[in-house]
């Protein structure tokens, strides 16, 4: 399904990130994978499981010259590119429970910049490197919609990032770039142990999945792999779940 294709994924963090998930059916479909790294420790951890093949580019989501940096090296050593994973989610955990109006003006910023303008900005300097039917595609979680307890700050980011792939692909249609985003259903990340009782976040929605068991980092991998090939290109700007119902009840 993705033969012959390149695609950048950004945010793998270990084995058990929803962006290893991808990185896996990427290959598995016959796609080559380029993974971003926020730093020097990151790097360390992701050359101790990626092929040795794979290239590894330093990427900081916060910094604009960075990122057009890091688009520039993509170019300079691998040429254009057919898609983009962006798995990239970020907040203080002390905003990450109590009550929302107990968040701080910097916290809500920084869960601002970093999980939803990140993909702006992404798309920014990244779409002269997709070639033509090109897709992004990133992460969001049904905590925007719905006031999961303790997510926060963070459902009102993905809130943002759910609206900003709505317009993105309106913008980026005329390019024949499509943008989506896969609402995921909670599975044991980095970012969900973040959460504070997140033990009881992961246990309520196992409970709420239509078989009863929760939704895995592969099934999400492959519904981007979909999504970034051939066979998805009359779909854009749409959130597509993947929680094993969850959503529904």
């Amino acid at each position: 399904m993705l033969n012959g294709k390149k695609i950048l994924v950004m945010g793998v963090a270990n084995q058990r990130s929803i962006a290893w998930g991808c990185a896996q059916a990427i290959t598995q479909a016959g796609g080559e994978v380029i993974y971003t790294y926020q730093n020097d420790r990151i790097k360390h951890s992701l050359s101790k499981f990626v092929p040795e093949t794979s290239l590894l580019v330093e990427c900081d989501v916060s910094d604009d010259a960075a990122i057009e940096q890091t688009f520039a090296e993509i170019k300079a050593k691998v040429g254009q590119i057919d898609g983009i994973v962006h798995a990239i989610a970020y907040a203080n955990p002390e905003e990450l429970e109590g009550k929302v109006y107990e968040t701080s003006r910097s916290g809500y910023l920084l869960a601002q910049e970093i999980s939803a303008y990140s993909l702006i900005a992404v798309a920014k300097y990244g779409r002269d490197l997709l070639k033509p039917n090109g897709s992004i595609v990133t992460m969001t979680y049904f905590g925007s919609e719905r006031a999961v307890p303790n997510y926060n700050v963070m459902g009102i980011a993905k809130a943002s990032l759910e609206a900003s792939v709505r317009y993105l692909a309106r913008d980026l249609g005329a390019d024949q770039i499509r943008v989506n985003a896969i609402s995921a259903g909670a599975i044991k990340t980095l970012a969900v142990t973040g959460v504070k009782d997140f033990r009881s976040l992961l246990e309520e929605s196992e409970k709420r999945t239509v078989d009863g068991q929760s939704v895995t980092i592969e099934e999400v991998g492959n519904v981007a792999g979909f999504l970034l090939s051939d066979m998805a290109t009359g779909v854009t700007g749409d959130i597509i779940y993947v929680d094993k119902g969850v959503h529904l009840q």
